[in-house]
């Protein structure tokens, strides 16, 4: 009798890493995916006839890949061509200057210190420390355990190293650490940006954040075949493991019969048998009935948790001058507290928003592949109200102008002419990722209590697992990847226990 098949619902980081991890475990898998092409939000766009990265731009953690593929029967390195970055991120502030922040930590204490002063390379050594000493308790404990609660997190820890693990600050807010460490506003910025990496605000996030430096310290990548690739490469180790992909077969509901997730019918009104279900989408989805009635269970109250940071992003492929753009460029606004507050408090734009600026066709010093015009995309925080109202023509203009404005300021001058530019919206993004309100990273990380309110693989629905960066975890690529091996080990254990 032929064994029904594991049926992953979404082909994004974390039900690709899941689908390459079963199908090498000699199990059938079956990804289901109502886009025509893998990644989810690493997706890729065309725009006037380039092709551009349109979702995660930053590539950390590569060791959570390499074995990743080393398990599935891969050679990462061979499969996916990357290639190291010294300078992580270029930084202005108006006409203030420009300042360059490094994967080395003396070369940023060198930076730091040429631009800031002797004074605020003290403060970057201590925050430096304190980021590494959270980031060595929550590896074992957090980033690759199975959700934990409070106390289970203590005792993963264990006893030994508890001053450790009160020093991982989850009561404080990263901002008020960071205010600790720095005089200097301008440096709160510069880090305080981390509590966006996981869509939330610097005001409200916990400092346990900081470890994001550390990763960072650990080494940064850029992808020389674009992002998108990653998600081609770890398909296409998925399917020399036996696993199938079906494009374009969007699923309707998840079929529960006796209490228990036996399938799923597609908006076809095809109906396929498995004998788990791995849904990769966010968990909201199933909270509204996103996947049928049946299926409501699984994730219950997930629909009434704060919504992450969405943004407006652009496209664009047009020539630049002036400012020397890398790979990743930061521009600040004046009062990052403000930008916050209409985000969060008041559910509005930004009067004044942060620009994020990823020149794709750049490596980290500047130097360009190619002539004439370039692949760009900026990005600005914006609240998760895709599925509401929003915000006005008016409002989107004004949001467009202010984010070209702040970077014509710091020097760099964008042609932008028309058909060289796309714009996603909270709402545009909504409709590729339902009932998120446009949210890219799950639920807001306010508080301390977030890490252990995101689901973990296994559902409340016996037979429905999760993956992706709703869930445990949590948000970014090298998280959602860790979250469907976590899945797959779920479900293998599952089976192994019937």
């Amino acid at each position: 009798m032929t064994q029904a098949p594991i049926l992953i619902i979404g082909a994004g980081m974390g039900g690709l890493s899941a689908a390459a991890l079963l199908a090498a475990r000699g199990l059938p898998v079956v990804v289901l995916e109502r886009q025509p092409t893998p990644g989810g939000k690493l997706r890729k766009v065309e725009v006037a006839g380039a092709a551009i990265d349109a979702g995660p731009t930053v590539f950390t953690m590569r060791w959570v890949f390499e074995r990743l593929f080393a398990e599935a029967g891969g050679d990462f390195a061979r499969d996916v061509r990357l290639a190291p970055t010294e300078l992580l991120a270029r930084h202005a502030w108006d006409d203030r200057g420009i300042f360059d922040l490094f994967a080395d930590q003396a070369a940023s204490e060198a930076s730091i210190g040429d631009f800031f002063g002797a004074a605020e390379v003290r403060g970057y050594r201590a925050f430096s420390a304190e980021a590494k000493a959270i980031y060595d308790v929550l590896l074992g404990s957090f980033l690759e355990g199975s959700r934990p609660t409070p106390i289970t997190l203590m005792t993963r820890i264990g006893l030994r190293r508890l001053p450790e693990a009160l020093a991982i600050k989850p009561h404080q807010s990263l901002w008020r650490a960071l205010t600790r460490h720095f005089k200097d506003a301008r440096l709160r910025q510069l880090f305080g940006r981390y509590a966006t990496y996981c869509g939330a605000s610097p005001f409200a996030a916990p400092a346990t954040l900081m470890l994001i430096a550390h990763v960072e310290q650990q080494g940064v990548w850029l992808a020389q075949d674009g992002m998108h690739a990653i998600a081609k490469a770890i398909e296409a180790l998925a399917v020399r493991n036996g696993a199938a992909f079906r494009y374009d077969a969007g699923v309707e509901a998840v079929i529960v019969e006796s209490g228990r997730a036996v399938g799923v019918r597609l908006a076809s009104g095809e109906e396929l048998c498995g004998s788990a279900v791995l849904c990769n989408a966010d968990p909201a989805a199933l909270a509204v009935g996103k996947f049928g009635d049946a299926a409501r269970r699984a994730t219950p109250g997930a629909e009434r948790m704060q919504r992450s940071l969405s943004s407006m992003t652009w496209m664009v492929h047009a020539p630049t001058s002036g400012f020397p753009l890398v790979r990743h460029n930061v521009f600040f606004s004046d009062d990052y507290r403000a930008e916050f507050d209409a985000i969060f408090g008041k559910n509005q734009l930004p009067a004044a928003p942060t620009v994020y600026v990823c020149a794709q066709d750049r490596d980290d010093r500047g130097a360009r592949s190619g002539d004439g015009a370039e692949r760009l995309q900026l990005i600005v925080n914006a609240p998760a109200n895709g599925d509401g109202p929003g915000p006005s023509p008016t409002e989107l203009a004004a949001c467009e102008a202010a984010t070209f404005a702040l970077v014509k300021r710091c020097g760099l001058e964008i042609a932008v002419t028309p058909g060289t530019s796309l714009l996603m919206t909270p709402a545009r993004y909504e409709a590729l990722f339902p009932a998120t309100g446009g949210a890219l990273y799950g639920l807001a990380a306010h508080g301390w209590r977030t890490p252990f309110q995101r689901p973990g693989a296994a559902s409340k629905l016996p037979g429905l697992y999760l993956a992706g960066g709703g869930v445990h975890p949590g948000a970014g690529l090298p998280m959602a990847s860790l979250s469907g091996r976590l899945a797959a080990l779920r479900i293998l254990s599952d089976r192994a226990r019937r």
